[in-house]
């Protein structure tokens, strides 16, 4: 395990201050480091941190961008087609999840298998980051004479390698009060839900939570692919009108792909609920700020435009909004404000998301 204070000075010795990214529980702790100790732009998804460093690089910095592997693939447009055209450099450090023996969550199985093959194929210099305190500081010293000379350098970090390292207070995402779990406003929804609604929960505890509460084949849990569960709501109600579908969304998922909104809203489908809920973190991941607490979002779906939009700030109000639009039907907006936190040994979904997706067609079909 390396000590992540003494790495974070060393990278600032080689004039590294600046960082964007999304956060990743691998790399949880030097994420923490660079928002106490160095400036950290909170980028929606890792193709915008990418274009955040190339930016900063403009204007004189040295830039680090940090990211999930799974992540990766939202950084593979500017990294080739941005950073690599103007021959903008960047040191990364992306995560191992799913690599060999981990037995990681499915959604990382494929990546993990293919991180270090997809930098060599966008040609950029790679290595794995060595847990013994020497070696990856000379492996640093190296990467930055490549960084020097106008060329990216990947480092790949396994899971551990940095020591932990806590948010300083003043860093913390600012903790909404006064609000419900999400734990309690999912029960809600349920409770108003007709029987046959389709339910697709986004990645990370939302679909465990749905889980724990009662797992039912209506139910799809996402893993991975942040950002995507409205889209794959919107094809969903297109291909089947006469279906009504309930998204689970946050924060995070929503800025991610913000633009997914604007879809949604222009093709209207008969029959699609989609909530948001907003706890101002990336709770999953190590409990980092969003950029939530300047958006508002009942207005940014309005202006995107959303035909019905609710705020529902309770339980019983959350219930009967849920009751109303199953009664009437079209697309609706719902900003549902949350608590952090989450259920005492919370667990993970221990049906495999290939039987999740078999399982909710039939129960689709069979609903004709």
């Amino acid at each position: 395990m390396l000590d992540t204070r003494r790495f974070g000075e060393l990278l600032k010795s080689h004039g590294f201050s600046f960082y964007s990214g999304v956060p990743c529980s691998f790399l949880k702790d030097l994420i923490n480091y660079s928002i106490n100790e160095c400036e950290y732009v909170m980028a929606a998804n890792e193709g915008d941190a990418v274009a955040v460093c190339a930016g900063a690089y403009l204007g004189g910095r040295k830039t680090v961008v940090l990211m999930q592997n799974s992540g990766l693939g939202n950084a593979v447009s500017p990294l080739t087609s941005l950073n690599a055209v103007f021959r903008i450099p960047v040191l990364g450090f992306v995560s191992l999840r799913g690599g060999p023996g981990l037995g990681d969550e499915p959604q990382h199985e494929l990546m993990g298998r293919i991180t270090a093959a997809m930098l060599e194929t966008m040609q950029i210099d790679h290595a794995v980051l060595s847990e013994e305190q020497r070696e990856a500081e000379a492996q640093l010293a190296k990467a930055a004479e490549i960084i020097d000379a106008g060329k990216p350098f990947f480092f790949i970090v396994k899971k551990g390698a940095f020591s932990p390292i806590a948010l300083n207070e003043d860093k913390k995402s600012a903790e909404p009060q006064g609000r419900i779990s999400r734990f309690e406003m999912l029960k809600a929804v349920k409770a108003g839900a007709p029987d046959d609604v389709l339910f697709l929960a986004t990645t990370g505890f939302t679909g465990r939570e749905l889980y724990e509460l009662g797992d039912e084949p209506n139910n799809l849990y996402m893993v991975g692919s942040l950002g995507c569960v409205s889209s794959l709501g919107l094809g969903l109600a297109l291909a089947r009108p006469d279906k009504k579908v309930i998204v689970l969304d946050g924060d995070a998922s929503v800025l991610m792909r913000a633009g997914s909104l604007g879809v949604n809203a222009w093709y209207k489908p008969k029959a699609l609920l989609h909530i948001l809920f907003d706890n101002h973190a990336h709770e999953s991941t190590g409990g980092q700020f969003t950029v939530s607490p300047g958006i508002d979002y009942p207005l940014l779906a309005k202006a995107f435009g959303y035909p019905e939009i609710s705020k529902a700030a309770s339980g019983p109000v959350l219930k009967k909004t849920v009751e109303a639009w199953a009664k009437t039907g079209g697309l609706r907006f719902v900003y549902v404000p949350i608590a952090q936190g989450v259920p005492e040994k919370l667990g993970r979904p221990k049906v495999k998301p290939q039987d999740v997706m078999e399982r909710f067609k039939q129960f689709i079909k069979a609903s004709l």
